[in-house]
């Protein structure tokens, strides 16, 4: 058997991009099938219905239910202010009124002589979906979203956390196997995504938060530094929803890992130029790969996207990534791919493949334990 498949990541200076930008719950959709649109450009957008909140007005006025309509001052659809009186009682002689008051600006929803009580509901959350990237509409979703095409560079690390965000690309070390540490970092790089080479020290991060950047792309992080900086452990569901002041992607892995040459050089030649980063990942079933994306100047005239690929074939030549113990984060070329099972340390059998890492050394590793890096 000489080949084999496996997933990989992408590390390309030139590729169509498909982005598909879905709204959490039904909405309407804002663009057209062709429209060219920025990375801010809302596609598509919903009303989360605001909370109804009860408001029990004859218990409150000590009222039969069925007086409420007698006291109330407003009525169904009309707006309310916090604190608004929305019904109040003529007392004795004028004097000993009782009032009920919204708890809540919102909108007069329901009225119940049953129960006594009025509904007021507060405004809805709008939710909006933007581009991500600048691109063209090639497809429409209904009242959903819509898929954006681009072509530009697509860099998939191995790990990330934190949403999606938009910044300058700024390389601030001189050699992949450069720590960004906090001495790297100027005073100037708010809304920037930084570059660093094998890892980004806890003190780096906190004064790149500190000074406004949006991101950090290197090759690897110390567990511990990470968990430092999330404030809580690392979980295994999908990340990218956490609540922190910029995102990070990892293209190596955990540790101090010296960062791709061809990653490195990569994100070199487009220092300077506006990136869409997001940090989600999802390892299990449906995987999602951190990224970072950037756009080529001009997309007006975009070719036609080329089919997907089903799977991607392991071969001779094939550029790979090891994800396990004694090599993890090793990048290598595959040199041979022998057909023979071949008996492991755990005593199980498996294919392997023998890759030549950077550093010249012939590795020989169970196919399984590696992923390949696709370049377009």
């Amino acid at each position: 058997m000489g080949t084999a498949y496996t997933p990989g990541l992408t590390v390309s200076a030139n590729t169509i991009i498909l982005k598909t930008r879905r709204l959490p719950i039904k909405g309407e959709v804002l663009v057209r099938e062709g429209d060219f649109v920025q990375p801010d450009t809302v596609v598509a957008r919903a009303l989360l219905p605001g909370i109804l909140h009860t408001v029990r007005v004859a218990q409150t006025l000590g009222i039969e239910p069925k007086q409420i309509r007698n006291v109330l001052k407003v009525k169904e659809g009309d707006a309310v202010e916090k604190d608004q009186v929305i019904a109040e009682t003529k007392g004795l002689f004028g004097l000993f009124r009782g009032v009920c008051k919204s708890p809540v600006a919102g909108t007069v929803e329901l009225i119940s002589d049953v129960t006594g009580h009025v509904g007021v509901r507060q405004p809805p959350t709008v939710i909006d979906v933007n581009a991500y990237v600048q691109g063209r509409v090639v497809k429409i979703l209904p009242q959903e979203g819509a898929v954006v095409e681009t072509r530009g560079a697509l860099i998939q690390g191995i790990f990330g956390v934190g949403g999606e965000r938009r910044g300058t690309l700024r390389v601030l070390v001189d050699t992949p196997d450069e720590p960004l540490t906090a001495q790297h970092i100027p005073s100037d790089v708010a809304g920037q995504v930084l570059v660093g080479g094998a890892a980004v020290e806890a003190d780096a991060i906190q004064r790149a938060a500190e000074l406004g950047a949006v991101g950090i792309v290197v090759g690897g992080i110390r567990d511990t530094d990470l968990v430092r900086y999330l404030g809580r452990d690392i979980g295994v569901a999908i990340t990218g929803s956490e609540e922190i002041p910029l995102t990070i992607i990892l293209t190596e892995g955990f540790g101090t890992i010296r960062m791709a040459t061809r990653t490195f050089r990569l994100l070199k030649s487009l220092d300077g130029k506006q990136a869409s980063i997001n940090g989600a990942t999802q390892i299990r079933a449906g995987v999602i790969r951190p990224e970072l994306v950037v756009p080529l100047e001009d997309v007006s005239d975009l070719p036609e996207s080329p089919p997907a690929r089903e799977a991607q074939t392991l071969e001779v030549g094939s550029i790979v990534r090891i994800i396990r113990a004694p090599y993890f984060g090793r990048i290598g070329t595959v040199v041979e791919l022998p057909p023979e099972l071949v008996e492991l340390e755990s005593g199980s059998y498996a294919r392997v493949l023998k890759a030549r890492l950077e550093d010249g050394t012939i590795a020989v590793v169970p196919r399984a334990n590696v992923e390949i890096i696709t370049e377009e």
